[in-house]
């Protein structure tokens, strides 16, 4: 019997760049206070947020998208036909099919690579660093484009308290590729469907097609419960990321999870124990929350003002709707 031939790829893979795309509009707190009924003070209490930054309304997650992976594209130093695969993790794209990957890839000259969206909320760009250490060892692509890009304001309910109030738009890319070392630690990930209804769309589709009265879809969550979920049961899903690297707590130099909200960041470093020198993740105060794009967008942040540095251990975590989540250790380039 003839046996099957496989690829082979290379032994590690590692990031080599991130760039990032924030909306350009400023919203402060009281330019939102006043529908929900609240203030300044209360939101930033509650979250951290002092402003979210949101695009225009013209513009698409493809716009951003297409920024963000020029960047990153061009600080990896390669030629878009490099790329074999673009992954784009969105919840914002408004058409089911094509996929924004492909629209993308052809925009910023990746043809032919293999293009595919993912739907994983929050953890959509830890899902897709995952997807892309997998292809780069499976030698099924050289390099990899992965984009967690949303519009998020494109699903908000401006009287909503639960979650619109959050809610920003940007894209985060990164380029992965072959490695010597190891610079991309395994993955632990997985989902919860039985508490979909934590964190939900207000109707599908198919409702506003049948009941065009219920008005557009907008995003709600249940807040005291996502809190609990995301601020206890995430720490242990981080320990076992920093294990299966094999490290400790105290060997992580940057910790960057989803920006979801501030006391929820603080909560975690108390579980997860890290020590006082680790650099954190605080995208979320000026830039909202980002859903796909807010890792990469706060990673790029750190980068670009010299808190973190190449070389540095980064423990990564995102979670969402679904409920997913999904964490790994990198290597910073």
């Amino acid at each position: 019997m003839t046996s099957l031939k496989q690829s082979e790829g290379s032994a590690f893979s590692k990031i080599y760049a991130f760039g990032a795309e924030r909306g350009e509009n400023v919203v402060t707190n009281d330019d939102i206070a006043g529908p929900i009924d609240s203030s300044d003070e209360w939101i930033r209490q509650r979250t951290g947020i002092v402003t979210r930054r949101r695009a225009h309304n013209h513009e698409t997650v493809i716009d951003l998208s297409v920024r963000a992976a020029e960047k990153a594209i061009a600080k990896a130093g390669i030629d878009p036909t490099e790329i074999g695969a673009v992954i784009v993790s969105t919840v914002t794209h408004f058409h089911q099919t094509p996929s924004a990957a492909a629209i993308i890839a052809d925009k910023i000259g990746a043809t032919p690579a293999a293009a595919f969206d993912i739907s994983a909320a929050c953890a959509g760009y830890t899902y897709g660093i995952a997807q892309a250490d997998a292809l780069v060892r499976s030698g099924a692509a050289k390099f990899v484009l992965i984009i967690g890009a949303e519009k998020m304001s494109d699903f908000i309910d401006p009287t909503d308290r639960s979650i619109s109030f959050l809610l920003g738009d940007g894209a985060g890319a990164v380029i992965v590729g072959p490695s010597d070392q190891p610079g991309i630690g395994k993955t632990v990930w997985g989902s919860n469907g039985a508490r979909a209804d934590a964190i939900y769309q207000t109707h599908a589709w198919d409702e506003l097609r049948d009941k065009p009265e219920l008005g557009w879809p907008t995003l709600r969550q249940d807040g005291p419960s996502v809190f609990k979920w995301a601020s206890f049961k995430m720490a242990p899903i981080a320990l076992e990321a920093i294990a299966a690297a094999g490290l400790t707590p105290q060997d992580i130099d940057v910790f960057v999870p989803h920006q979801a909200n501030m006391r929820i960041i603080d909560q975690m470093i108390k579980q997860i124990n890290l020590p006082d020198s680790v650099v954190v993740g605080r995208d979320i105060a000026d830039t909202g929350n980002t859903s796909a794009a807010s890792i990469p967008l706060a990673i790029d942040r750190l980068i670009e003002e010299g808190q973190a540095k190449s070389g540095d251990l980064c423990l990564q975590i995102g979670f969402g709707a679904g409920l997913v989540y999904a964490a790994q250790v990198v290597v910073l380039p």
